[in-house]
């Protein structure tokens, strides 16, 4: 009896290695961020420059000579499983000058990284739809309308339009109807150059014609029903031929048949003007803007 129940138990333990090796190998591939480099207390220092660090997901740190504000933070909580770790937690931010929202999802706006960094954060800007939902929660926030422009100490910033209304799609009894204005993205006039945050949008003409930028928070999803996909983001990308591509939004969520939260950096790479510009940071890893040589 014992060595049978033995035995049932072993191969029971093999079939089930067999099983898990196989959906392994089976497992539809999905391109993944390089490893997190984790930070500190250091990345919110006074400094000569402008320095912006992928936080995961969708999510930013700009550190503009000491000037701090996070686009779309999300550091906790998350419902889906993930691929990487976040670079930081927010109980470990000392300070911020700023805490930008592009819309209402919860991986852009995420209450509960929201709510637990309010104690270190001086103001919170978004949409009026959005700065609705955040002063329910509390937060010290400011709505605002596109094409309006407003200052965080030394930074000039411009709420700029997004088509992100995917739930106008998916309607549900009682549920509000998503203006253009409830999304946005946001335009940053640095002392060290511009930053556009185009925020999750499908793709939009006037998005062709925008100043050029000195570096893209480019949302990176090759779904194209409510993001830019691939074909989008490739016109988007040449549109400005010279302007560092810093990708978010791609290789965080262990989700392969999830397309939002699926981009392969090489896909873009062989379609764009000048690939070299693309950069593909690992979550916390610092990139210096600098102003672009040539405006073309």
């Amino acid at each position: 009896m014992l060595l049978s129940t033995i035995l049932i138990v072993v191969c029971g333990l093999q079939a089930q290695s067999t099983t898990d090796t196989v959906a392994r190998r089976q497992k539809k591939y999905q391109a993944t961020a390089p490893p997190t480099q984790p930070f500190g207390k250091e990345a919110f220092q006074a400094s000569k420059n402008t320095t912006i660090r992928w936080l995961g997901m969708a999510g930013f740190l700009v550190n503009s000579r000491g000037i701090t504000f996070m686009i779309d933070p999300l550091l906790e909580g998350y419902d889906m499983p993930l691929l990487r770790s976040f670079p930081i937690t927010p109980k470990d931010v000392p300070r911020l000058d700023a805490i930008f929202a592009t819309h209402s999802d919860n991986d852009h706006y995420s209450v509960e990284t929201f709510k637990d960094l309010a104690s270190v954060t001086k103001e919170f800007h978004s949409t009026v739809y959005v700065d609705s939902l955040m002063k329910n929660e509390g937060l010290h926030s400011f709505g605002h309308f596109i094409g309006d422009t407003f200052h965080v100490r030394g930074v000039k910033v411009r709420l700029v339009l997004a088509d992100h209304a995917w739930q106008n799609n998916f309607p549900k009894p009682g549920q509000r109807y998503y203006e253009p204005g409830d999304a946005c993205g946001f335009w940053f006039n640095t002392p060290d150059g511009s930053i556009w945050a185009p925020g999750d949008s499908r793709f939009m003409q006037e998005q062709l014609h925008m100043p050029t930028p000195d570096a893209i928070l480019f949302d990176y999803s090759e779904d194209a029903a409510f993001h830019s996909g691939l074909e989008g983001a490739v016109k988007i990308a040449n549109a400005y031929p010279h302007t560092p591509l810093i990708l978010g939004h791609w290789g965080f969520v262990d989700a392969p048949d999830f397309s939002p939260f699926n981009g392969d950096p090489k896909n873009l790479a062989s379609r764009v003007v000048n690939p070299e510009r693309i950069i593909v940071l690992a979550p916390g890893q610092p990139f210096t803007l600098s102003r672009l040589k040539t405006k073309h």
